[in-house]
């Protein structure tokens, strides 16, 4: 149980990918914790989100008053916010904003410190822009007059990692590679437990605040071995692998784009950072906070059990923030609306349907939406790599392939909001309307704002297709939640 000093913390970056696991770990550990959130409908999908000792406040980093309402009798805040996914190519500009804005916040809030996560890598000329970055938020925080303890960590393996996917993805579809040079580079990855470990136990080691602690795990290898440790954890031969030095970080982030779930503009970023040796300077994090370390392979081993049983806490894709609602009035805006009666509860329905996309497909000419696919990667968009983080259970906020889950009431409304590379704005909403005990209708909305003359053309164009591929859809959607019932009906007469 933590000490009377340290009885409630903040933390900014709650729905991200360590914010949405550190969460549970400090409640368990007994303390009270608050959540400064944007949009508060992200935590709904976390079973803790109920707790009865976590506080969501709603509210933005950029509103200072917020911020320093947030940390009123806090003892500490973990800041935890990184724009790369939300803020495309201004993320860094973006962090410096945000960081500035955080500490002017916690300033006079009562507050007692300050905890980041950031990233390992010595300043020098051939830092990576990501890795600089993270390094400036760190000097923002330190800055601050509340004392900022500065966690520095290279590649975290866990499942849903953006950098663990990565590696997965490449090893999966690869048996051949053909790489950049720096793929020989030294890094020491760090288990997300250990990294959340350290996150909490911190807060009972005085001796921390203040300082700036490398963390990592038991091993240092290069992401070549790395990538022949993750091939035999995923029961796959040795991988060839050609180093060459001509890949710039352009073409690397090109082919991550291609052949793993993360898009060019997060993928360069983090290719760039390949040709930083990424090692602990010290042992000093261990020294201040004693424990058991992951090593690399059984870290890579728990996240690929995680993946296989689909219990993943996190995803990448999940993080960053999340636009606002189109406004649907005003302007033009063209709706596609289809209904079908399904022979089976609202409950089977909405259960079959929120089985959409992913491995699943879209219960119909699945090829047109690989096509589809296809078509928005080569132009930059995510396509249908990005998949989904469980096979039949959704959440608010949530990746859903080119989609965003936006709307989620279960077991009756389910809106995916499109974000794929488009001349518009476009989501597509369902509807689960009860009729008796054992039959519901199901409504399908497809809504559509064209941007100008090339948005009009785009929609006509599309038509036609909706026409085939909609009511498929729908079929599909109905034939599978009536095949889910006459199972059910068959196994209770047994």
């Amino acid at each position: 149980m933590p000490t009377e000093k340290h009885h409630r913390v903040l933390i900014c970056g709650a729905t991200g990918y360590v914010g949405g696991r550190l969460v549970p770990e400090l409640l368990n550990a007994g303390y009270s914790v608050r959540c400064l959130v944007r949009s508060p409908e992200k935590l709904r999908r976390f079973s803790w989100s109920k707790h009865e000792r976590l506080e969501v406040i709603h509210g933005d980093l950029e509103e200072i008053e917020t911020v320093r309402r947030a940390a009123d009798q806090t003892d500490a805040a973990y800041y935890l916010v990184h724009s790369m996914i939300s803020a495309g190519n201004e993320y860094a500009e973006r962090d410096r904003e945000l960081a500035t804005q955080f500490t002017q916040g916690i300033q006079g809030s009562g507050c007692q410190r300050i905890i980041y996560l950031g990233g390992l890598g010595e300043m020098g000329a051939d830092l990576s822009k990501h890795l600089h970055s993270r390094r400036e938020v760190a000097e923002i925080l330190q800055k601050c007059e509340v004392p900022a303890t500065v966690f520095r960590a290279a590649m975290i393996i866990g499942s849903g990692s953006a950098s663990f996917e990565i590696l997965r993805y490449l090893v999966e579809r690869l048996p051949i590679m053909i790489t950049p040079k720096w793929v020989k580079m030294e890094t020491q990855p760090i288990a997300i437990r250990d990294v959340l470990r350290y996150l909490v136990q911190c807060l009972e080691v005085p001796e921390t605040a203040g300082r700036v602690i490398d963390i990592g795990g038991q091993d240092v290898y290069s992401y070549q071995q790395l990538m022949q440790i993750m091939a035999e954890s995923l029961g796959l031969p040795r991988r060839v692998i050609l180093p060459v030095p001509v890949l710039t970080p352009r073409l690397s982030s090109a082919w991550i784009s291609l052949v793993t779930p993360v898009n060019a503009r997060i993928a360069r970023p983090l290719a760039e950072g390949l040709r930083n040796r990424t090692v602990c300077r010290d042992d000093d994090a261990q020294a201040l906070m004693p424990g058991p370390l992951f090593g690399v392979r059984e870290a890579i081993d728990a996240a690929v059990g995680k993946l296989r049983s689909g219990e993943i806490e996190t995803w990448w894709s999940a993080a960053g923030e999340m636009p606002g609602d189109p406004e649907w009035s005003g302007g033009t805006v063209f709706e596609d609306q289809r209904t079908t009666t399904v022979s089976a509860s609202a409950g089977a329905t909405f259960a079959s349907l929120s089985r959409i996309g992913g491995q699943c497909g879209y219960s119909g000419a699945d090829w047109l939406w690989w096509l589809r696919g296809l078509m928005d990667k080569a132009i930059g968009g995510p396509g249908l790599r990005r998949g989904r983080r469980h096979p039949d259970q959704l959440n608010y906020g949530e990746a859903v392939d080119f989609w965003r889950v936006n709307g989620y009431e279960q077991p009756t409304w389910l809106r995916l909001r499109a974000e794929m590379k488009l001349p518009g704005e476009a989501e597509l909403e369902f509807r689960v309307e009860p009729i008796d005990d054992n039959t519901s209708n199901l409504i399908q909305t497809a809504r559509f704002r064209p941007r100008g003359l090339l948005g009009l053309a785009y929609w006509y164009a599309v038509l036609p297709l909706h026409a085939f591929v909609f009511p498929r859809m729908l079929r599909g959607i109905r034939r599978d939640a009536e095949s889910d019932r006459q199972t059910a009906d068959a196994s209770a007469e047994v």
